[in-house]
């Protein structure tokens, strides 16, 4: 057999196809993204969704219809488009003047919803799609075996593909949409519908989204989760080619899909991670990506704040919490509340950097899981004590979010969310791979301990004082911090960051520096939990727990002091209380997610600030007309 740098022939042939079929899948699902946000600014999360809503409707209309796979081509992409013209026309059009970022959670909710409802409807397990007839069977090359229907989906996607690319290019249709972004009023002036437009531009690209799907469907299995993490790699190619150039996500999805083939042959434990870190590469070299020019936008996120509020006011609020919380024991159930408090300082320690900061992280899950690993690894394996495990894994979370922070902290925007994902998604392979983790049955049976060689955690009260005091000190740092010169200089920064640097301020360092307390307080959360549940899994450190902390910030009032708080608990009680209701828990996930960007953007906390602010502008009023 015909060796190829120590790889046989056939294995190497065999896993280029393989490249090439999901580099196809990747091309054209990375069209659809760079055209909705080439020219509507969204990020449009729920593009994985219309994918596997693409292969579900074919299923759909064979199973229940008796309409085949050709005529599903044109019908289910005609239906998702469809669809997304409707969200467009009711969701997306009210969030066009606002940050990049609100539309990625108005559209990370909808896939949550759409993911959910399907599950609870037909399970989560995957359904067969039966190949067409005509393109049965295969083709002998003599150096490989290529069947006909692969071929087929590398032959659809490149002429999909490049005809997108000549119609946006090159016809007058394409002008005016490009037009119709930079200037609608003048566009609109000429008589041309840009609303009408743009709701068709976002149809096209859920259209295409779900053609990917109905191609992918006789190959993979049909199922309401198919586009969860793909969605991730998508979005990695569309930052390397750079948002919004059309020909860069053609040429960087078949690129990246060989490169991965490639990967598989000669390192297959990386072949999932290659592509994050190729990201992280080209970010770092070329912020706009390989072929884009897009400008990079900071982040304009609507927040409240309580400004006016003393010192002493935040001190009386902090003590009554902390005496809530103390007796909290004595009606509610103390796992509840351990559980709770952790992720309140985790959601806290996010909101640090996304509030008052305006730097999304949408990788913060790496800091809380591998500071869970390397504490529960030195409390079980080298011995150590609670107390010192937990430091070290503290001590690691703020090396990593030292070391991301120096990376990433240049970068804005969407630009700076994309490349945390990446680092978050090369920390989650080591987490995978390396052996003091456990790899996929994760890191069990951590002992709990002597605190201090003297306080035994396994007391269930001993514990809960343990973990109420972590929740207690880290929070007071937190808020010592923001009212501190340190946050009164972030803050301007993250409002103003060309004035803060003309007073003479080093913005960058303010940022690192806030990156890396951050990332410090998300391990000792982590840390904690690790040592407090004796159990730590992939799930801690996978980018869906930075989904979490995202939708826990979001919902309780970013930028507000307890507004994590009080999210982190609503969430925490959700997936306790409602669990019985099975992936229904995801649907009301994906409601708040969009309810949170349509009516209430400010969050709980936010929202009642604004409400008490509003209250006594009004009895003002009237005491100055008495007077």
């Amino acid at each position: 057999m015909t060796m190829i740098f120590g790889v046989p022939s056939a294995v190497l042939y065999g896993q280029l196809l393989l490249g090439l079929i999901n580099g196809s899948f990747y091309a054209m699902l990375s069209l659809g993204l760079a055209v909705i946000f080439g020219m509507l600014n969204i990020v449009n999360f729920a593009h994985g969704a219309q994918y596997m809503l693409g292969a579900m409707t074919a299923w759909l209309l064979l199973n229940y219809a008796g309409i085949g796979y050709w005529w599903s081509l044109l019908l289910a992409p005609l239906i998702v488009g469809a669809s997304g013209m409707v969200i467009e026309r009711f969701l997306l059009r009210r969030l066009y003047k606002l940050d990049h970022l609100y539309g990625m959670l108005l559209t990370f909710g909808l896939a949550l919803i759409f993911q959910g409802v399907l599950t609870n409807a037909f399970g989560s397990s995957g359904q067969p799609y039966r190949i067409p007839a005509a393109l049965s069977g295969g083709r002998n090359l003599g150096f490989m075996f290529l069947p006909n229907y692969r071929a087929w989906v590398i032959v659809a996607s490149l002429t999909v593909c490049l005809t997108t690319w000549y119609v946006i290019e090159r016809t007058k249709l394409g002008a005016y949409l490009r037009a119709a972004t930079e200037n609608p009023m003048l566009v609109q002036a000429f008589g041309i519908r840009v609303p009408r437009m743009i709701m068709l531009t976002y149809g096209a690209g859920a259209a295409l989204a779900a053609l990917a799907g109905v191609l992918a469907a006789p190959i993979y299995q049909v199922g309401p989760s198919m586009g969860v993490d793909l969605i991730i790699v998508v979005f990695a190619v569309v930052v390397i080619g750079g948002m919004g150039s059309i020909m860069g996500s053609i040429v960087t999805g078949f690129l990246v899909g060989l490169i991965e083939g490639l990967t598989k042959a000669y390192y297959p434990e990386m072949s999932s991670t290659v592509v994050f870190v190729i990201m992280a590469l080209v970010l770092l070299v070329r912020p706009a990506g390989l072929f884009g020019s897009k400008p990079e936008r900071s982040a304009a996120h609507e927040t409240v704040e309580v400004t006016g509020s003393t010192p002493r006011t935040q001190m009386i609020a902090f003590v009554a919490m902390a005496v809530l919380f103390a007796a909290a024991p004595l009606v509610v159930y103390p796992g509840f509340m351990m559980k709770a408090m952790l992720f309140a300082l985790f959601a806290c320690a996010f909101n640090l950097l996304a509030g008052y900061g305006k730097l999304v992280s949408f990788g913060h899950a790496m800091f809380l899981g591998m500071a869970g690993y390397v504490c529960g690894h030195a409390a079980k394996v080298w011995g150590f004590t609670p107390e010192l495990a937990v430091l070290a894994g503290t001590g690691v979370a703020a090396l990593l979010g030292l070391a991301v922070g120096w990376l990433t902290i240049r970068r804005s925007g969407i630009y700076f969310a994309m490349v945390t994902l990446a680092f978050a998604q090369m920390i989650y392979f080591v987490a995978l791979q390396a052996p003091f983790t456990g790899g996929e049955d994760g890191l069990q049976s951590v002992p709990r301990g002597y605190l201090f060689g003297v306080i035994d955690l396994s007391e269930p009260r001993n514990l809960y004082g343990f973990v109420l005091a972590i929740f207690l000190g880290g929070f007071y740092l937190i808020m010592r911090l923001v009212g501190s010169p340190f946050g009164l200089v972030l803050k301007g920064t993250s409002d103003h960051e060309s004035r803060a640097q003309s007073l003479g301020l080093d913005t960058t360092r303010y940022k690192l520096v806030a990156f890396t307390l951050s990332a410090a307080l998300a391990g000792l959360a982590g840390a904690t939990k690790a040592i407090t549940s004796q159990i730590v899994t992939l799930s801690d450190v996978h980018w869906s727990m930075s989904g979490e902390v995202l939708l826990m910030t979001f919902l309780g009032g970013v930028g507000t002091l307890f507004g994590p708080v009080v999210g982190a608990f609503v969430v925490v009680a959700m997936q306790n209380y409602l669990s019985s209701l099975g992936q229904w828990v995801i649907v009301i996930h994906g409601a708040i997610f969009v309810l949170c960007v349509l009516a209430f953007r400010r969050g709980i906390v936010g929202e009642l600030i604004g409400f008490a602010r509003g209250l006594s502008r009004t009895k003002a009023v009237p005491e100055r007309s008495g007077h």
